[in-house]
């Protein structure tokens, strides 16, 4: 826990440590102040990229190989960035070191494989804690460092930390025994990380370009685009980066909806308070604070986030995740609204700012609790990849927010460009309205329940070296694969152990906390469900698992004298309007179609003789049987 806790904090010192010398970088290195902010831009963007690769990557090769690597790669950028003094160099250095956030998500993902099941809590909230705690200690640092050494310095001391934790990495971490194996789909890496890239590149430069601009506007719409291109691909690529089948399930899809929002509020704390503290005192509102004492003010704030972690923690063994994060985005939302009316002095700026911290970090304490309860184990680090990933894209939009609110109403007092008071107090109520989004979205996760993963009533601790990973594929009796099949494992009392969805070619993984019989339940949609026990051990050879029974729609259909009608065109289409399936009756009226997916459907006839008929069709889980009695033919 110290190890990977300690990793956090060195991600959040490189994203936050150069911020402050922002303004001054520009005189620094002989620049212009758009080319000195791609320092920031390209951190976001490697981030954004390397998140939800090096994430993929740790559920496929190992967690700890990839741990370390992010680790080297965030190193031989701190190195650069010191050893540098152009631009180009230090943007190329500034991305590496963006790498590190995907350390985040993957240092969870290792804290759930080898903590006991008790401690997970604990050590994802001190993890989450960490970004909080590193940014409270790196703005200070920042401001010392610019008044009594080069703006090197800033790039050598997070190289020793990193060097530190690359030697404690590998020396103290175990490696998961967790690993899907399988093909890296570099097709979606790639399409992805253009997706991303353009997109951000939107947001965080659409102040500068212009937000009706040609460039933002056409790299929004390429973003966009290729996106569209990346999803249904990603579905049908069998061992996907993103699990799209999992992140479209309602639980996973509602907690990185929070994550969205949250982090939009999160960072929103930041930026307001930073410029309340900074901004002149002939604004009206700014306290004309340097950047070193700016930096003390925003300790609190820090050390909230690091202290409220062990009640995040106790909170979600108590009362679970959900309420502990909608508890947080509540205190938020309440908060945000007091700020709004209380910002007029360095107590209520201070007080405002912790109180808002303190339910962030019981929030953001419990969103990668709340992931893994939705996943599969095998999915744990790629899924939490994916989580961290939304919150960046949530505190980009609040940069972009501020940024654009700022320009929109900027005044010029002493020499100085600063946004009215007006201007930061609707930062503040759309802080207020994401926090209250989040809770809104969050509540109908209190009907989430665990899918998996109660190994300690099941005779383990935690995943250990006895874990395996077992493959196998979900077939039908012609041998066709069956796509989106779950398969959820328990032991034969019925504990439940871990569940996994088959890909494009019905294969799917599960872990296993030792080899033995376990009871393995099949569902498919459309499929009638199998039950069996099977003896699970990746070193044998696992059977197909084969869905025998196909449901069907069927039913039989007669005129109005009761008399079967042969060769009858009939058409099921969707309630909205789209075709399923057309077939004709057999020569004793009888039709048989495969079952569609639940929902709602109409069901229409139309005889050679020009009879008609229609009727609504609701399609639940079972098969169905629906007949229909044609009226009289149509005249000519």
């Amino acid at each position: 826990m110290t190890v990977l806790s300690l990793c956090g904090i060195v991600v959040s010192l490189q994203q936050t440590l150069l911020l402050p010398l922002l303004p001054e970088l520009p005189a620094l290195l002989d620049t212009t102040a758009d080319n000195a902010s791609w320092l920031v831009t390209a951190t976001l963007l490697a981030g954004a990229v390397a998140t939800p690769t090096v994430s993929r990557l740790a559920d496929m090769y190992g967690k700890r190989r990839m741990m370390v690597t992010a680790l080297a790669i965030s190193l031989a950028g701190s190195v650069l960035g010191a050893l540098s003094e152009i631009v180009p160099l230090l943007v190329t250095a500034r991305a590496l070191q963006g790498v590190g956030l995907a350390l985040v998500p993957v240092a969870i993902a290792i804290m759930r494989d080898e903590l006991p099941r008790e401690r997970v809590p604990l050590g994802v909230a001190i993890m989450s804690a960490t970004l909080a705690v590193g940014a409270g200690i790196g703005l200070p640092l920042s401001g010392l460092i610019s008044d009594h050494l080069d703006w090197h310095a800033i790039f050598w001391l997070t190289a020793v930390v990193a060097a530190v934790l690359l030697v404690a990495a590998v020396t103290l971490l175990p490696e998961s025994p967790v690993k899907t194996r399988g093909s890296f789909d570099f097709r979606g890496a790639i399409l992805l990380s253009v997706a991303l890239t353009a997109l951000l590149l939107a947001v965080s430069k659409g102040s500068q370009w212009g937000w009706t601009s040609t460039t933002t506007l056409g790299l929004t719409a390429g973003g966009l685009a290729v996106l569209a291109v990346w999803i249904p691909l990603e579905l049908r690529t069998s061992s996907p980066l993103v699990d799209i089948r999992v992140a479209a399930r309602a639980p996973v899809m509602l907690v990185n909806a929070v994550s969205v929002f949250a982090g939009f509020a999160m960072f929103t704390n930041m930026l307001v308070t930073t410029q309340l503290l900074q901004m002149p005192e002939a604004t009206g509102y700014g306290l004309g604070m340097g950047v070193l004492e700016t930096g003390w003010w925003m300790v609190p704030n820090a050390a909230a986030f690091g202290l409220m972690a062990p009640v995040s923690a106790w909170m979600t063994r108590r009362w679970g995740p959900q309420l502990t994060m909608l508890s947080g985005t509540a205190i938020m939302a309440v908060a945000y609204v007091a700020r709004v009316f209380l910002s007029g002095n360095l107590t209520q700026i201070v007080v405002g700012s912790v109180i808002v911290g303190v339910g962030t970090a019981l929030a953001y304490g419990a969103l990668p609790t709340l992931i893994m309860r939705a996943v599969p184990v095998t999915e744990t680090a790629s899924a939490n990849g994916l989580n961290v990933l939304l919150r960046s894209v949530g505190t980009s939009t609040a940069s972009a927010a501020a940024a654009a609110i700022t320009s929109a109403s900027a005044i010029l007092v002493g020499g100085q460009v600063a946004p009215t008071e007006d201007a930061l107090r609707l930062s503040l109520w759309l802080a207020a309205a994401a926090s209250v989004g989040a809770t809104v979205i969050g509540v109908p996760t209190l009907r989430m329940r665990a899918y998996a993963v109660e190994w300690d009533r099941a005779g383990t601790e935690r995943i250990g070296a006895e874990t395996r990973v077992v493959r196998g594929s979900v077939v039908s009796l012609t041998g066709d694969p069956i796509r989106n099949a779950v398969v959820t494992v328990l032991t034969p009392d019925g504990e439940a152990i871990d569940w996994g969805q088959a890909d494009s070619e019905g294969r799917f993984n599960a872990a296993i906390p030792r080899p033995g019989d376990y009871l393995v339940i099949t569902a498919a949609d459309g499929w009638q469900p199998r039950s069996r026990i099977m003896e699970l051990d990746d070193t044998l050879p696992l059977p197909p698992v084969v869905l025998r029974e196909r449901l069907t729609l069927s039913g039989v259909i007669t005129d109005a004298d009761g008399e079967p009608v042969a060769d009858a065109l009939v058409v099921l289409t969707r309630a909205s309007g789209e075709v399923v399936r057309t077939i004709r009756t057999d020569h004793e009226g009888r039709y048989l179609i495969p079952r569609p997916t639940n929902g709602r459907y109409v069901l229409t006839v139309h005889s050679r003789e020009g009879a008609m008929g229609a009727r609504p069709v609701t399609v639940w889980e079972a098969a169905r049987s629906v007949d229909l009695t044609l009226g009289t033919p149509l005249s000519s």
